[in-house]
């Protein structure tokens, strides 16, 4: 499959057949789904579907090895250890209050530090937020520049023997910034302290090896990899799974149950309490096999190529600015129209089809460092092409005629 052809890729996401003019360009929020992964969803609601883990009929067998033959998939694509460091979670928002609630709750004192980047999304500064100002722990956050990018010096002088966690993205959802894991990773390894990566945005164009990087945590969703909503992935360390209290009790977490008292079930069924979304799981294994496909690196690339192209075309329009010209970014661009509310011009091209996000996009704290309210975002994916962008700069100056802005 040729990623630099846009007709043959767009080909495989029926929502453009649907929809033949749509030109959608808000994926840091969730892709579009390729035909396969929505294929592996209905076959196994039609042949295979039973409750996992459950039943010894044919039929419950079929679909547990389903599931976990996911779990495996899982594991080999982000090299873990052991299937077992595998925990399924319905995004990357249940993984990170998962890690807060057994990892860090049963040990943070007053006193202790956590340090989280300051251009997270909400979902990976209000647990951390939370959980200090329950125990009386002091949560720092590192500093950035105007340019988007993190200030590793700040990091450095404040990893600590306090230090319990630093918690950051692989790369912004608002600003686009490519976060430098690598060296973070060294800096917080050197001093001992656990590391929390959210790849949310970079799980679907970067090769992420757990065990090459020491990863402590990761935590992604597959719907921004051309998955299904509602199932994500958490990844820990043996050593730390194996010491962590459940998350949520309920049906198949357990290993034994008295009215007196109860035994949980080893990683990672300690985590996955009741029903699980099965069909979720083998979407995301669809997924997976959907990207293996085609070579990430390049699609990376491609993505870099629309990100100059749009960021040239957008700079030459009057009154607008972008916000966050990190020197390494992937294909996110967040930038403003002079005088127009980022709502209404959103507006506007979406009765064009043409679908970009507007708002704080779950950054407020990097929308204040700005003091703005808010940005238009764009956001690419394999599906993107340069005449897309062509068109949303026709549509912008469009909204700027209808708003008066011109």
């Amino acid at each position: 499959m040729n990623i630099w052809d846009p007709k043959r890729i767009r080909a495989e996401f029926p929502i453009f057949q649907h929809h033949p003019d749509l030109i959608y360009l808000d994926n840091a929020a969730t892709t579009q789904k390729p035909r396969s992964v929505l294929d592996a969803e209905r076959d196994f609601y039609e042949r295979n579907y039973a409750n996992v883990h459950r039943g010894i009929y044919p039929l419950a067998a079929r679909a547990t090895q389903l599931y976990e033959a996911s779990r495996q998939k899982v594991a080999e694509f982000i090299n873990a250890p052991k299937i077992e460091d595998i925990v399924f979670t319905r995004g990357s928002t249940e993984g990170i209050n998962l890690i807060a609630q057994s990892f860090l709750g049963p040990t943070l004192q007053a006193g202790d530090d956590i340090l989280v980047s300051g251009l997270e999304h909400h979902s990976n500064l209000l647990p951390w937020q939370a959980i200090c100002q329950s125990r009386g722990a002091h949560l720092h956050i590192i500093p950035f520049f105007e340019d988007g990018t993190l200030d590793l010096q700040y990091l450095d002088k404040n990893l600590g023997s306090k230090t319990k966690l630093l918690a950051l993205s692989h790369i912004s959802n608002s600003l686009g910034t490519v976060n430098p894991v690598a060296e973070i990773l060294t800096m917080a390894k050197a001093k001992g302290v656990p590391v929390v990566l959210d790849a949310a945005q970079s799980i679907a164009t970067h090769s992420i090896d757990v065990q090459a990087w020491d990863l402590d945590f990761l935590v992604f969703s597959a719907h921004k990899m051309y998955g299904p909503s509602g199932i994500g992935v958490l990844y820990g360390k043996s050593e730390h799974l194996k010491k962590m209290p459940p998350y949520q009790l309920g049906g198949e977490m357990i290993r034994d149950v008295t009215y007196e008292k109860s035994l949980y079930a080893a990683p990672p069924k300690r985590f996955e309490a009741g029903t699980p979304n099965a069909a979720g799981a083998i979407g995301l294994a669809a997924a997976i096999d959907f990207l293996q496909k085609l070579d990430r690196k390049a699609i990376f690339e491609q993505q870099k190529i629309l990100l100059n192209y749009a960021t040239q075309a957008l700079m030459d329009i009057p009154g607008l600015e972008i916000y966050g010209q990190a020197p390494e970014k992937s294909g996110i661009i967040s930038f403003a129209l002079e005088g127009i509310h980022p709502h209404d011009s959103a507006t506007l091209l979406g009765e064009k089809e043409i679908c970009i996000r507007a708002g704080q996009h779950c950054t407020q704290p990097v929308m204040d460092f700005y003091d703005i309210p808010g940005t238009l975002r764009v956001s690419f994916a394999m599906y993107n092409h340069e005449a897309e962008i062509d068109e949303l700069i026709q549509g912008i100056a469009f909204a700027k005629q209808k708003l008066g802005a011109i």
